[in-house]
């Protein structure tokens, strides 16, 4: 997760502070036209914002012409983290758990239903305030249904079993406690893999609490529960994904000056072997809002990964085939419903695009 202003402070005048007054502008006009509809759960009267790009032929097999951008809610503070739940006493066969940050909730979405809040606090439960982040960021599902949070004030990641309070499953590493952890993703023999940036942390990197001195990508034991970390080499690791055959890891970096996605092979052993950088957006970051966070896989490897101007979408092999472009900075992305669904967590928005292909996983 990262916040408009936080993604480069040196380039605050280029990127933040004029864009964002383009895209208050653009905000206040769809949400004029939510306040219109009376946020009608009627597909048909959803707003729609934005543009597909198309930059390869390729595209049209993963997103129709006819494809748009829904904005399914909003009035948010930052969007992040989302995940679909099934729910087969759902009439749409499930919902969506998204986290609002800066407010410390999760929030759910449902089709005909609309948008309520699931969980607060989600990540900070200490008496006063903490900072402007303090709630949870990236949300998953285990094999048994069990939603994993990465928490931003409580520097932690955690479970919630059906009944029961919260659990942690890590907080430290080496006896120091971790940043913040970001973002995750669940390997199918349970173990779990997480970024671990400064984001969340009150005062970022230069904040007094913070005990480690690198950003790491970490591994959590399904069968031991023991720490690893993987690696400390990326400067602030972000999203996180695995490849449909789980022989690699994508990692996102969210740095302005090294603004990229890594691929790194995954061993037998489950660690992690030397990387290759998979696309470098650095210099599209001067002229486009946003930075690599969160990504997704499709069924055959395809990148749907946000990044400047949106969420890029790249073949395996790093070839930018089209941008999905909100006009706001674009935090994460889950697929949902059947599969073939695209949710976008995109600033103060929750949005969505129907694609022709499937998530990895469905």
């Amino acid at each position: 997760m990262l916040r408009w202003w936080d993604w480069n402070e040196k380039n605050m005048k280029r990127s933040g502070t004029i864009g964002r007054a383009k895209g208050v502008v653009a905000g206040l006009a769809v949400m004029v036209s939510l306040l219109a509809t009376g946020f009608s759960q009627e597909t048909a009267n959803y707003p729609r914002i934005g543009t597909i790009e198309r930059l390869d032929p390729a595209i049209g097999e993963l997103i129709g012409e006819d494809a748009e951008i829904e904005v399914l809610a909003g009035g948010f503070l930052w969007s992040e983290g989302p995940v679909w739940v099934p729910d087969e006493e759902s009439a749409s066969g499930g919902y969506l758990l998204f986290s609002d940050i800066p407010r410390n909730r999760v929030m759910k979405w449902e089709e005909g239903v609309g948008t309520a809040v699931f969980l607060e606090p989600a990540g900070f439960t200490g008496p006063g305030e903490y900072g402007g982040e303090p709630g949870s960021n990236g949300l998953l599902l285990d094999q048994s249904g069990t939603l994993i949070f990465c928490e931003h004030g409580d520097r932690r990641v955690s479970m919630l079993p059906v009944g029961s309070g919260k659990m942690t499953l890590a907080d430290r590493y080496d006896g120091k406690r971790l940043n913040s952890p970001n973002d995750a993703v669940i390997k199918s023999n349970g173990d779990i893999y997480f970024t671990d940036p400064p984001y969340g942390l009150p005062e970022r990197w230069d904040d007094p609490r913070r005990e480690l001195d690198f950003c790491g990508v970490y591994r959590i034991s399904k069968e031991t529960g023991e720490v690893t970390l993987l690696t400390d080499e990326m400067t602030r690791p972000n999203g996180i994904a695995f490849s449909p055959d789980e022989k690699v890891l994508y990692v996102a970096q969210s740095d302005p000056e090294a603004a990229i996605w890594k691929a790194f092979p995954v061993l037998e052993d489950g660690t992690l072997g030397e990387a290759q950088i998979l696309a470098d957006v650095t210099a599209m970051g001067a002229e486009f809002p946003g930075l690599p966070d969160g990504l997704k896989v499709d069924v055959n490897g395809n990148l749907f990964a946000t990044g400047p101007g949106g969420v890029h979408i790249m073949s395996p092999d790093g070839t930018l085939l089209g941008r999905i472009d909100t006009g706001e900075r674009i935090a994460n992305v889950a697929w949902g419903d059947d599969g073939t669904v695209l949710y976008l967590t995109s600033d103060m928005y929750l949005c969505r695009v129907k694609t022709k292909t499937k998530g990895a996983g469905w």
